[in-house]
Order: C-alpha cells, then structure tokens, then sequence
C-alpha cells in the first residue's frame, strides 16, 4: 500500500530538519574544506549528511509509490508536497 499524502508531507519535512541541521553544521564549523575540520565535526556532519540523503531517499520512494497508485505525475506531486510542508498544519 502507497502512503498516503500526509505521510508524504511529513517525510518532506523530516528530510527539510535534516537538511537544516546539515546547513547549521556548515555555519557551526565553518565553510573551510571538511579536511580541516577536527574528527568529531567531520563524524557529525557526515552523520548528519548521510541522515538527510537517506530522508530524501526514502521520501522520493514514497512520492514514486504514491504518484503509482494515484496516476499522478511525480513533478506535481513533489511540488505539492514541497508546498504543503512549508505550510503548517495542512495536508490535502
């Protein structure tokens, strides 16, 4: 069974958290090659990065699901989706 719109939503905006906190480490550590940084910021942000990939992984196979079972077409569904989650509190 494909999720349902919601649960597309929120996979959006964990993959968007994510995305932030990799963006937040770049800020905290500095935009200096990843080299120079010490080993515990380069195992964060690589944690990090890795988390944020696999949300974005998992939420493009979700959308692939769903756009199957709805005869949708992805590029719609991905940008409705996109607009939902920036918009607290809807689903539709």
């Amino acid at each position: 069974m494909a999720p349902s719109f919601e649960d597309l939503v929120t996979l959006q905006r964990t993959a968007d958290k994510a995305h932030c906190r990799v963006q937040q480490l770049f800020d905290d550590y500095g935009r200096s090659p990843v080299n120079e940084w010490t080993e515990y910021q380069r195992t964060t942000w690589r944690t990090a990065w890795k988390s944020w990939v696999d949300d974005v992984c998992g939420l493009q196979e979700a959308i692939k699901a769903y756009t199957f079972e709805q005869g949708r077409e992805i590029r719609q569904v991905d940008a409705d989706v996109k607009k939902a989650a920036r918009q607290p509190g809807t689903a539709t």
